[in-house]
């Protein structure tokens, strides 16, 4: 059923699997000597996170961000709210920032602003999705898995009104399904 929803499969399974493995090593190059704090935004970054923190066979803790900017929308509505108004320990420490995509880079811009600001000693980001556009914000992601052009794509962890998530692949979703249930 959720298969109907979508018109093609930009990325599949497979070729998933195998840059998640390719951006780990990337990663383990930058991050030696010490235990990593990765740091997931919710609930995009489940799935990603997951896939990627089993590949990094180093000393890491795991917490998550609930931060929100599309609010069940395809569009971001530019405003970037942190929902469970946590503070994490990060003073003086290495972050792994991931997130699901990089679309307008107000998420990634201000959540890394927030983490150095906490005190983290560094951040780097990584990002399964980058697109390929001007961004509302300067931001790049130290490490991408692909990067895509300005569609509204769904599954590997990202949704669409919290739906298809849990899709194996990415993949785009038909118009139709976002004009007439959004």
């Amino acid at each position: 059923m959720m298969n109907e929803d979508v018109s093609k499969v930009l990325i599949d399974e497979e070729v998933i699997v195998r840059r998640v493995g390719t951006v780990a090593e990337k990663i383990l190059l930058d991050f030696t000597g010490e235990e990593i704090l990765v740091v997931g935004i919710l609930k995009g970054a489940l799935v990603f996170m997951a896939d990627l923190c089993r590949r990094l066979p180093v000393p890491l803790q795991i917490e998550t961000l609930n931060v929100a900017s599309y609010h069940g929308g395809t569009q971001s509505s530019g405003v970037v709210e942190f929902l469970d108004g946590k503070s994490l320990d990060v003073a003086g420490r290495q972050v792994l920032l991931i997130d699901d995509i990089l679309d307008t880079g107000r998420t990634l811009r201000a959540v890394k602003d927030s983490l150095l600001e906490m005190g983290a000693r560094k951040v780097k980001t990584a990002v399964l999705l980058s697109k390929v556009k001007e961004r509302a914000e300067e931001v790049n992601a130290d490490y991408v898995g692909f990067e895509i052009g300005d569609e509204f794509v769904v599954g590997y962890g990202l949704d669409y009104q919290g739906r298809y998530r849990n899709l194996p692949y990415v993949g785009v979703l038909k118009e139709e399904v976002y004009e007439t249930k959004g």
